[in-house]
């Protein structure tokens, strides 16, 4: 009897055609793991919806095979998910602890315990079921990092999670690269890495470059300086506050996830802040211009944003003041851009000065560019590869990245989100697919919000509503009251009392005619006074506002 061959499944739930929401399941016989968990934020079309999270059904419907969650940093996009996903799945997690940390705090706010939780260090090995599971020092724009090999009895499958070779950062060690070409001379059945950043030649600069360029703005800074960035990175707040430090300047933190970022990563160390450095926003205003910076969160122009808030004069402790200088830094996440234009221009027009990448190296990014992907295959030798993180045009172009390097075209899978890559020892293929796609979260709704109540919005916000109340009699169907006709959106009523006039004439001769024709069926009567309101407000100003009609009976 020939022996069974040992076969391994990467399912990509998320993160594959967009940037955000990774999530990718790796299966073998009856157990599962689960590599990152993470949100992305709504797209313009997505009206009133917070954030998005993957489609879980696939893992809702195995979650007696899950074995655990094994995080790679503590990015949004890697982690934003995990409270909603650990509501319906209780399973371990693992991560390094700035991730937990950060994690932890999510939990707090959706009221789940910690004791899911589990801190790994880099080197750290760890088995679940079939599973070997190696964590891998990497470096990118938030501490503790990591890359994961997992060993299975198929072959060992590498993920890198997002990543840069930095060779000078801010805090910790370096990449273990010694780790990383072990592994690949050992044998690396499939690599899954970070595409982001393939479109960029050459190599990403060090994080350390931004120091020298910070050390010259506060060096000639004789104003306010308010520092924008991403709050989950810390080094560059780290490098903020050394600046600050070095020229005698006081540091506030505006926005709520950079007050929490700052809180969390102090405490467990990854941020340096010598005492008395931090004062509290309500205090700016009692040091001189040239003793204050504040650093906020809003560096990629969100509406509700600090930046933003202070950019319009919202916010209630901030306000900007001419000569104040504003330094961006961060580069727009794509679609971003018209945004962030947006908030630089209205600081320009306050009278701040703005300085933004554009203008000096104050952002360098946390991904791999063309020649650090080269390495990372290089030392890896994989025998499949995975593109992953990115739009398709990204993966598309990792693929012949990987193929200038001599790889057989066959042994790339270029995947969808839901599609089923089966691996053994020598085939890849895709096998199927398995239920995947968007899950809106408005307010404290999961998942209620679709694609029929984004289209009534997008409806709402386009053309207005109109609301239509008419009273009709239970016995002969005639009009006792109305119709009376609110609109929302849709014209200034006072300036076109003519068309509401008509507008009402209309709506009673639909009444009317149902009437004559003994008509009593409530739906057939919406549906007449829609229809006939709708063909009279298109002739006449070509607009097709929603219409909602009220018909109540005495």
């Amino acid at each position: 009897m020939s022996k069974k061959i040992p076969k391994v499944r990467i399912i990509p739930l998320g993160g594959l055609g967009e940037i955000g929401k990774n999530i990718n399941a790796i299966e073998y016989e009856n157990e599962i793991i689960i590599l990152d968990c993470g949100l992305t934020f709504p797209e313009d079309e997505m009206l009133g919806i917070d954030v998005v999270i993957p489609d879980i059904t696939y893992l809702l419907k195995n979650k007696d095979k899950i074995k655990g969650v094994l995080l790679t940093h503590g990015h949004e996009d890697h982690i934003g998910a995990l409270p909603y996903f650990l509501k319906k799945i209780s399973v371990p997690v693992y991560g390094t602890k700035l991730t937990l940390g950060l994690v932890e705090s999510k939990m707090k706010e959706h009221n789940i315990g910690n004791e899911n939780l589990n801190v790994v260090s880099p080197s750290q090995k760890l088995k679940l079921g079939s599973f070997e599971i190696e964590f891998i020092k990497t470096t990118h724009s938030i501490p503790d990092s990591v890359a994961i090999a997992i060993h299975t009895p198929a072959g060992t499958i590498v993920h890198t999670g997002d990543f840069k070779i930095d060779f000078t950062p801010i805090k910790g060690e370096i990449m273990d690269l010694h780790k990383l070409a072990e592994i690949g001379k050992n044998g690396v059945l499939a690599l899954m890495a970070d595409s982001t950043n393939v479109e960029r030649p050459g190599y990403t600069m060090s994080e350390s470059m931004v120091r020298s360029t910070f050390h010259d703005i506060f060096m000639n800074a004789k104003q306010r300086i308010l520092v924008a960035t991403f709050a989950s990175n810390v080094d560059r707040i780290q490098q903020v506050i050394d600046a600050a430090v070095e020229f005698g300047r006081k540091v506030a933190v505006s926005g709520r996830s950079m007050v929490n970022v700052v809180s969390i990563a102090r405490d467990l160390g990854y941020l340096d802040v010598p005492e008395g450095t931090l004062i509290e926003i309500n205090d700016i205003d009692n040091y001189s211009d040239d003793k204050v910076v504040i650093i906020t969160t809003g560096s990629q122009g969100e509406p509700m944003s600090a930046l933003a808030r202070i950019a319009s004069s919202d916010h209630r402790k901030i306000s900007l003041m001419p000569g104040d200088l504003v330094v961006i830094s961060a580069s727009p996440i794509p679609g971003n851009e018209k945004t962030i234009s947006k908030v630089i221009n209205q600081l320009f027009k306050r009278g701040a000065e703005v300085i933004y990448e554009a203008l000096a190296d104050v952002h360098v990014s946390g991904h791999a560019c063309q020649e650090e992907l080269k390495l990372m295959h290089s030392l890896l030798k994989p025998k499949f590869f995975i593109p992953v993180h990115g739009e398709y045009r990204h993966l598309k172009q990792h693929v012949e990245l990987a193929q200038s390097m001599g790889m057989n075209r066959e042994n790339i899978l270029l995947m969808e989100n839901g599609d089923v890559a089966e691996f053994s020892k020598d085939r890849a293929k895709i096998v199927g697919t398995v239920p995947t796609g968007h899950v809106m979260v408005d307010g404290l709704g999961v998942g209620d919000v679709g694609n029929i109540v984004l289209r009534d919005r997008k409806h709402l916000s386009e053309d207005g509503l109109i609301v239509v109340v008419v009273t009709i009699s239970r016995e002969n169907g005639s009009i006792v009251a109305g119709p009376d006709i609110v609109s929302r959106g849709f014209v200034y009523v006072r300036e076109s009392e003519d068309l509401m006039g008509e507008a009402r004439n209309v709506v009673k001769r639909a009444l009317m005619e149902c009437e004559s024709k003994n008509i009593k069926d409530w739906a057939t009567l919406k549906s007449s006074v829609r229809d006939s309101l709708r063909n009279f407000l298109y002739e006449k100003i070509k607009r097709n506002p929603m219409i909602l009609p009220i018909i109540m009976e005495v």
